[in-house]
């Protein structure tokens, strides 16, 4: 059966995940290579949404799916030119746990631009990290406009956003982590430190870290350039950043 009415319960549903407070435990992925590599990764599928005639070459016959037609495929979509088809994933549990195992830890301050945050999201997926800690004023990692742009890295990624960003910090420092943060301020270079047991702190697109997360940090380095240029994008940043640990870590 077709679903044609928006007063659907399934549709109203799905329109509510457009608006953050109602993504706190699931989210919404759209086109053919996000779905597809959502089953993939074996992420927890809620429900498949395909419009009606819109054909995939993938199997998904064993998910709870439903069919509408393209005018309210259109309401549910994010997206100008869609394709037909998109699914509900449920969060990971345990998703607000922060592995301090790890050896390197991204955290972000108050990061704004979707696209930024998708970007360094993707990054740190090639770069085999698993985790990354935003501050609770940072865009919502899980807005369509983010989750596009992290082309399925968020299926492995965790994303932790904590209420207080600097009392974080400061549980990790007891666990023998030291909280890194870019300045323009200092000598010191990224390439002068180690970067095992270390929290790197990326800062507001404008403003940088908040001066309660300066306080906290015990090394400041900054990103040498030569050039005429004296700041780059936030999500350039943090992967020189991130490849500063991946080269360090492929020498070791």
């Amino acid at each position: 059966m077709i679903i044609t009415s928006k007063d659907n319960d399934k549709i109203r549903e799905i329109k509510k995940l457009k608006q953050k407070k109602y993504r706190k435990n699931k989210y919404i992925v759209e086109g053919t290579r996000m779905v597809e590599e959502a089953i993939n990764e074996n992420v927890d599928i809620e429900l498949i949404v395909v419009r009606s005639g819109f054909y995939v070459e993938f199997d998904f016959s064993k998910y709870n799916s439903i069919e509408v037609t393209e005018k309210i495929f259109n309401e549910l979509t994010d997206v100008v030119s869609p394709q037909g088809i998109l699914a509900i994933i449920n969060k990971k549990i345990g998703n607000d746990i922060i592995d301090t195992t790890d050896e390197y830890i991204i955290a972000l301050d108050g990061i704004q631009d979707p696209g930024n945050l998708g970007t360094i999201i993707r990054t740190a997926d090639a770069a085999g990290l698993k985790q990354i800690i935003i501050s609770k004023d940072t865009v919502d990692a899980y807005s369509p406009k983010v989750v596009r742009s992290t082309m399925g890295a968020i299926y492995r990624v965790s994303i932790i956003e904590v209420d207080s960003l600097s009392d974080t910090l400061n549980k990790l420092k007891n666990k023998g982590f030291q909280v890194v943060t870019t300045q323009l301020d200092t000598d010191k270079s990224i390439y002068d430190i180690d970067y095992s047991k270390k929290v790197v702190v990326i800062g507001n697109e404008a403003n940088g870290v908040t001066e309660d997360v300066k306080r906290i940090a015990d090394i400041n380095v900054k990103i040498p350039m030569i050039g005429r240029t004296e700041s780059l994008n936030a999500s350039v940043a943090t992967s020189i950043m991130i490849y500063e640990y991946v080269r360090q870590k492929l020498q070791s």
